[in-house]
């Protein structure tokens, strides 16, 4: 995995100098935190030597693992030739170009225009000034609103983090005052004695009265991920989506697809709106368009909005610096190539998430597991002090805490979301790979088990 340095080196390079993303700095510096210095295949390395089985894809975002040379190269090569230009002023670059021709290969059919940022969060920015613009052209200036979803995750600046549902981020800052959110389709602490079908729908209708309530002249878009990643793999029935599309439709309400965590084959498809089988308006992608190797974010317009927008005059007074950079679009590039390689979805729907989906299947068998759930290369365990009971094995998410963290000192990354520990490995995991997975995870829940007084026999 490359050279890699002692923990006392990386201390005195001034670790406690970066300020982490959601982190409680105070605590940070009386435990300190772990430091990456290599990666190899779906492998990566701590400076104290440890060699981690990463289960969560980086962030959700290298699905190709860490081994990808070919996306070295391309970035290396770009920067060679030209390590820079902007998208401003009517210019742009080669890359930029290639990339988008690419994008219109693999998204769903009328998705041909592409506004390109550096993040999934500028992403949903951009949507928002997309939806307001769209809306004013076609002289509808009324309808501003857009509904989101609680516990919904769509960024963490002011806007995207305002579209998100999260209430730990939205109390401390001010939120957008025209943006509303619903429930979210969460059966496990939700559903009431009702089959998945009548769940689905039930919660898909609070969509429609949300709307009636805010008024349709008035309501612009719903977004919503596929599934709710950073929520807790809140996987919705069969029933959901499709009926959220009517809705949609039938009130004249934009559908934004998330897809910055389901994109890029990891529900089994190119994007989830086709797992699901919804027809979105505008979708976000961003994190495994480029494997995680460079910052790359982009909005995919369908042709009925980019019909509007393009044919009317007026300026669209929107965009970043690095829009377009053509170092992350040589590194998008190379990384759609590797996709599109003859089998490759193919394997993954056929063989590999089949294979996941039956392994992760057998962790509903351990005691304090409540439910397993997956779709695709996503998992979710909720856990539990009684199978035959929601109640949960302590407050505030301790136990799933515990969990995680046993599970990374036996060297597996995996991740705590409330009471819950959820899994979204790499795509090119093997079923060996799988297994081992698996094991470490058991064994994580077995000594959470024990630490919170639950007999195993």
């Amino acid at each position: 995995m490359g050279r890699t340095q002692d923990a006392t080196e990386i201390t005195g390079m001034g670790r406690d100098a970066l300020l982490h993303p959601f982190t409680d700095f105070k605590r940070y510096k009386e435990t300190g935190g772990r430091t990456y210095v290599g990666g190899e295949h779906i492998y990566i390395a701590d400076s104290a030597g440890n060699r981690i089985l990463d289960g969560m894809s980086g962030l959700w975002c290298t699905n190709l693992g860490y081994s990808q040379d070919s996306i070295k190269t391309a970035v290396a090569d770009q920067l060679e030739r030209l390590p820079f230009y902007n998208s401003f002023f009517n210019c742009t670059t080669d890359a930029t170009i290639r990339l988008c021709q690419q994008l219109s290969q693999i998204f769903p059919e009328d998705f041909n225009h592409f506004f390109l940022t550096n993040s999934g969060s500028e992403a949903n920015d951009t949507n928002i000034r997309l939806v307001h613009r769209y809306f004013d052209l076609i002289d509808k200036p009324d309808k501003k609103l857009i509904i989101s979803r609680k516990n919904a995750y769509h960024g963490s600046t002011i806007a995207a983090a305002s579209l998100g549902g999260m209430k730990g981020m939205h109390d401390q800052f001010t939120r957008l005052h025209y943006v509303h959110h619903i429930e979210q389709p969460y059966s496990f602490e939700l559903a009431d004695n009702q089959t998945p079908d009548e769940f689905g729908k039930q919660y898909a209708n609070k969509l429609a009265d949300k709307i009636d309530e805010l008024g349709a002249d008035n309501v612009a878009a719903f977004i919503a991920e596929p599934v709710q990643g950073a929520g807790g793999v809140i996987i919705p029935p069969a029933s959901y989506w499709p009926e959220i599309d009517l809705i949609c439709k039938q009130r004249g309400i934009l559908l934004i697809s998330d897809e910055v965590i389901c994109g890029f084959g990891r529900t089994g498809q190119w994007f989830g709106c086709q797992t699901f089988g919804y027809k979105p308006d505008l979708i976000s992608f961003a994190k495994a368009v480029t494997n995680g190797y460079q910052p790359l974010g982009g909005v995919a317009v369908s042709d009925t909005i980019a019909d509007v927008i393009t044919s009317q005059g007026g300026e669209f007074a929107h965009g970043f610096t690095y829009s377009g950079h053509p170092a992350a679009c040589a590194a998008g590039e190379a990384t759609l190539k590797i996709y599109q390689q003859p089998g490759m979805l193919e394997k993954l729907q056929s063989d590999t998430m089949v294979y996941w989906q039956e392994q992760w299947a057998t962790l509903a068998e351990h005691p304090i597991v409540g439910e397993a759930r997956s779709q695709g290369l996503l998992g979710a365990l909720e856990l539990v002090r009684d199978k035959n009971s929601p109640t949960r094995l302590a407050p505030d998410g301790e136990a799933a805490v515990y969990c995680r963290n046993q599970a990374i000192e036996n060297n597996l990354m995996i991740r705590q979301v409330g009471d819950s520990v959820i899994s979204a490995p790499p795509l090119i995991i093997n079923r060996e790979e799988i297994d081992l997975l698996i094991n470490r995870l058991r064994d994580a829940l077995d000594m959470t088990a024990r630490q919170f007084g639950i007999n195993q026999t």
